[in-house]
């Protein structure tokens, strides 16, 4: 690898839905020498939830499930291509998915990227967001995400089933794929308020759509604890995967301090 001119220290694969914004916009803010980020999308077809509650007749939670199930099917053809430019670790770039099912789900989703992307290593947000809590030593937390209510569910699920307490979970219920990216940043603030507390350790950022990187590390000196976001937090881990143990200021304290 040392020949190579661009990537000598890694080349890292990002999945992520056709749909995202916010993965790429975050990935830009992080240039590092040495390293180089290769997003590879796979297709979801742009469908408003609420709308598709009211023509079916399902409702909101039943919708997003389904939404779900149709990820799973073309996350795959994302990985095989991205995989042929000689990936040194998979990044995906997406997180409702990683969460579902609790603990035993996010096993069974993570073995299904393993077996197809063999012995690179792996970043999902559901492993990053434990690994970076575990790395301030947090253990009551709040969230915020902009899923509805069956998202909420499952988000409160992984984390209690592997350790942690959650305050609150304020999910904002964004309409569809792309209303993530559009979410005013005074309702990501506002969720923050609502969620905080004297006995929370750290507040986390769950959906990678909803890029929080130029207002959470402001966050933490206002709220003078861990405030983290989920893109952030898969970068973190990405990088001390591949070995790359640079610090980067201005990110927050996550990827300055661990």
């Amino acid at each position: 690898m040392d020949n190579l001119q661009l990537a000598k220290r890694a080349r890292i694969g990002v999945i992520i839905p056709s749909t995202n914004t916010g993965v790429e916009y975050d990935l830009q803010k992080f240039k590092i020498d040495g390293v180089t980020w290769h997003p590879s999308r796979f297709w979801i077809e742009l469908r408003n939830w609420a709308d598709e509650s009211q023509s079916t007749g399902d409702d909101e939670n039943t919708v997003f499930e389904r939404f779900l199930d149709l990820i799973r099917d073309e996350i795959p053809l994302s990985i095989r291509n991205v995989m042929s430019a000689d990936m040194t670790h998979i990044m995906l770039g997406m997180s409702a998915e990683t969460f579902w099912g609790g603990l035993d789900g996010n096993i069974a989703f993570e073995k299904s990227i393993r077996d197809q992307i063999g012995d690179l290593t792996l970043t999902t947000g559901a492993g990053a967001m434990r690994d970076a809590l575990e790395a301030f030593g947090a253990k009551t937390i709040s969230v915020v995400t902009p899923y509805p209510p069956v998202g909420d569910d499952n988000v409160r699920r992984f984390f209690n089933d592997i350790g942690f307490k959650v305050h609150g979970v304020k999910g904002l219920n964004r309409p569809s794929a792309t209303a993530i990216a559009e979410t005013d940043i005074s309702e990501v603030l506002d969720a923050i308020r609502e969620i905080d507390g004297d006995n929370v350790d750290a507040i986390i950022q769950c959906g990678t759509n909803l890029s929080c990187v130029d207002i959470f590390p402001t966050m933490e000196h206002w709220l003078q604890k861990p405030v983290i976001p989920i893109n952030v937090a898969c970068v973190w881990h990405a990088l001390r995967a591949v070995g790359v143990e640079d610090k980067i200021s201005g990110m927050g304290r996550l990827i300055e301090e661990f």
